[in-house]
């Protein structure tokens, strides 16, 4: 196990973080701090620069991710269906691809129907591949067994294959037929590049195959403008973390977000969590909830925002009745339109950033003021989410065992 170490003061957020293994090798445990800021902070904290770099090698002509956008262009192209899958965390981006892939197709006249493209779990992808069109794995180390066992049974079924990962090196590069790698590593077991790295090279993906214009740099303000509100993540965190349960809500493609967060929070501050679509939350859950429950809704996504904003206003109103203690992650437009009161553990507010597809712009945008407020919340919480509790003997043993041979 590693030992524990004082936080660095050296860290530096605009250098490279470290790049894939060579040979590849499966990460070990982070090295333990004993306070904060941990590594997953270190790790929020690079990811606008680490946006800027991403999207600048991978928007070059001739890049991995240009031979994935023609592959999709084509596949889309025949009718074919294409799947995303992926894990944890990489499920998450799998997800987010969906959202930005599927605006990048239609823009171009493709994807018009809504089964063209989806998401799938690796383990289930891996019962029932696909014979046809186009798989693509999300895995940041690329040596998660059911998703490389995900794409080694569509390319035996017949189906094409590719990988958004870090590394080109991986067990799961050698079954993908065009590996999008992002060249660099989380240091923490939270996380956090892991989330952000494959909605970044789908965004490289969708910007060249709708043909648009895309700044690096104007991504990477958005990504820190996440990371401005400090001390609004830590009243938030106070809040939430003398819940009970937390619950977390998203509608759009901020479906992804509010999956990430009910995640990142069980992983990172170890609070019983569990994700609602908007809608779905109001048919049922509220008679298990009280004073004691936490609720955030993450409300980004522009498109068709007067609907969601219509829907979340009342799913609030009722939480309010409740005694939820409700909070929010707002977009400026979704700030603007909902009343404070609504909200009153608190919310953090991002930019709207119309220059940007309004899935990317949702998923990026929320994406370090979600990451924030989780470390906010291990903090008030007192642990450490790097190692996500496997430097605990009782959940490193439960861990080998879910990983054993069967």
């Amino acid at each position: 196990m590693s030992r524990e170490t004082a936080a660095t003061a050296t860290f530096d957020p605009r250098a490279p973080l470290s790049p894939p293994p060579d040979p590849w090798v499966g990460s070990s445990m982070p090295e333990l701090r004993s306070g904060p800021p941990w590594q997953m902070t270190d790790m929020i904290g690079a990811e606008p620069h680490l946006a800027r770099r991403i999207l600048g090698r991978l928007l070059q002509p001739g890049s991995a991710a240009a031979d994935l956008a023609q592959l999709v262009r084509d596949t889309a192209g025949r009718g074919q269906p294409i799947v995303i899958t992926g894990c944890g965390t990489s499920e998450h981006g799998a997800q987010a691809a969906v959202e930005i892939l599927r605006e990048a197709l239609r823009s171009v006249g493709l994807a018009g129907e809504p089964g063209a493209i989806v998401s799938t779990q690796a383990f289930e992808s891996a019962l029932d591949p696909s014979s046809r069109g186009l798989v693509i794995g999300v895995s940041h180390e690329g040596g998660t067994s059911a998703t490389n066992n995900a794409l080694s049974a569509a390319r035996a079924a017949g189906a094409q294959t590719a990988l958004l990962t870090a590394g080109t090196g991986s067990p799961g590069a050698r079954v993908a037929d065009v590996v999008v790698a992002t060249g660099e590593m989380d240091r923490s077991w939270c996380h956090t590049v892991g989330y952000v790295s494959p909605m970044l090279a789908a965004t490289a993906t969708g910007a060249i195959l709708s043909g648009r214009d895309l700044d690096p740099a104007a991504v990477g303000d958005l990504m820190a403008a996440g990371l401005t509100d400090e001390s609004g993540a830590e009243a938030i965190a106070g809040r939430l973390a003398e819940g009970r349960h937390l619950i977390t809500i998203g509608t759009g493609a901020d479906r992804v977000a509010g999956r990430e967060l009910a995640l990142k929070v069980e992983e990172g501050a170890w609070i019983p969590s569990a994700y609602r679509d908007l809608e779905t939350f109001l048919h049922g859950h509220l008679p298990a909830t009280d004073s004691s429950t936490g609720l955030v809704l993450v409300l980004t996504d522009r498109d068709h925002r007067a609907e969601r904003i219509s829907k979340a206003r009342r799913m609030l109103a009722a939480t309010k009745v409740v005694g939820i203690r409700g909070a929010a992650i707002l977009a400026r437009h979704a700030d603007a339109e909902l009343a404070a009161d609504l909200t009153p553990a608190g919310r953090l507010v991002v930019p709207d950033a119309p220059f940007l597809p309004a899935p990317v712009a949702a998923l990026l945008g929320s994406a370090t003021a979600l990451q924030l407020l989780t470390e906010r919340i291990a903090r008030a919480r007192g642990t450490n989410p790097d190692p996500i509790r496997r430097d605990d003997p009782l959940y490193r043993d439960a861990a080998a065992a879910a990983e054993a041979p069967a």
